[in-house]
């Protein structure tokens, strides 16, 4: 097997990064991973309501890979009468994992202006002992503050914010000793890893054992991102991140095969195969299930019914859904599995 471009994938990963896009804002991450896989000269069309999908080649029943591009976020609400924004989430983001980040707003009118999540009242030092200690809530404590000198609802309308507009996070990447830290590792990390293997095989000229699509989804987040698959796709397989926690096998150096999710199990025959393959490559790997808070696109497809099996596997990755952390050698059992798997 090729080896693991690591460089490569941290560099991909960062150019998706690059690209605000909360579910929903996806036209600047698909420019983005479209000039990548022109680079890489593989064909690729893109969905009329968000996503792209490379063809891989091969020949026989197609297999749909999936890793989404889309990131949890936030949306304004409302202006509240001093300028700052009450915001609702976009996708599953808790007030506690995002509170005090930086953040960009895009103005109805194309404008976008940065500011921060902050709780109100804001001072440790001017707050009571109880307000101090409770959690924050959206709907009554937590709101973006702009770096704009805005006072009053008008003010803040004036420059094209409203109920609406979107609201992205700052994803603050950085790596130190292989473990990767990020924002938007689901699913960045894991698209990238999906561009490596597709580099891999362009530059050795591998064929996969089957038809493969490459689909790169941008609503997973909110549920529907592999609503609607590619004629003859017969299997999907999602590569999405591993939680780690209490009671989960998942670990960060190594790839999960995912047994079940909060919805339902996977396809037993395929997590089989998918084992095998694992096995095969030598990649460190790991079976897990994942509830009560935890779905992947190949979910979405199933309930759009699709006569196809479906599986996942992804490198495990903690913090999810807040400053999420992974290591490069979990990403690396994920390319070696996911190559195993296509047989190249």
């Amino acid at each position: 097997m090729t080896a693991f471009d690591r460089d490569y994938c941290i560099s991909v990963f960062q150019k998706l990064l690059g690209a605000d896009s909360t579910t929903g804002q996806y036209e600047a991450v698909e420019t983005v991973l479209c000039s990548v896989l022109d680079e890489l000269g593989v064909s690729y069309f893109r969905t009329h309501k968000g996503g792209v999908i490379a063809d891989l080649g091969g020949q026989g029943d197609p297999l749909a890979v999936t890793a989404h591009l889309d990131d949890i976020g936030l949306m304004v609400r409302h202006v509240n009468a001093d300028g700052t924004l009450n915001v609702c989430p976009v996708g599953g983001l808790y007030p506690f994992y995002c509170v005090t980040e930086n953040v960009r707003v895009y103005a109805w009118n194309g404008s976008v202006y940065t500011g921060t999540v902050c709780r109100t009242p804001n001072s440790i030092h001017v707050t009571e002992e109880e307000l101090r200690n409770e959690l924050g809530d959206f709907r009554k404590n937590v709101c973006v503050v702009l770096d704009e000198d805005v006072k009053t609802a008008a003010d803040t309308k004036a420059l094209g914010i409203d109920t609406g507009a979107v609201i992205a996070l700052e994803p603050r990447f950085t790596m130190s000793n292989g473990y990767i830290k990020s924002r938007f590792i689901d699913d960045k990390a894991c698209a990238a890893v999906l561009l490596t293997a597709i580099k891999t095989m362009k530059a050795a000229c591998l064929t996969p054992n089957r038809r493969v699509y490459a689909y790169f989804a941008v609503y997973e987040e909110i549920g529907h991102g592999t609503t609607w698959l590619p004629e003859g796709v017969k299997d999907i397989l999602a590569i999405d991140i591993a939680p780690t926690g209490p009671d989960q096998n998942s670990d960060e150096k190594k790839v999960s095969v995912f047994a079940k999710d909060s919805r339902f199990p996977y396809h037993l025959g395929m997590a089989r195969e998918l084992l095998a393959a694992g096995k095969a490559a030598g990649a460190d790997c790991v079976t897990d299930i994942f509830t009560p808070h935890y779905g992947t696109d190949g979910d979405a497809s199933v309930l759009a019914g699709y006569d196809i099996r479906h599986g996942a596997i992804g490198p495990g990755t903690a913090n999810s859904h807040g400053y999420e952390r992974t290591h490069i050698d979990g990403l690396e059992n994920t390319y070696k599995l996911l190559m195993a798997y296509l047989s190249c």
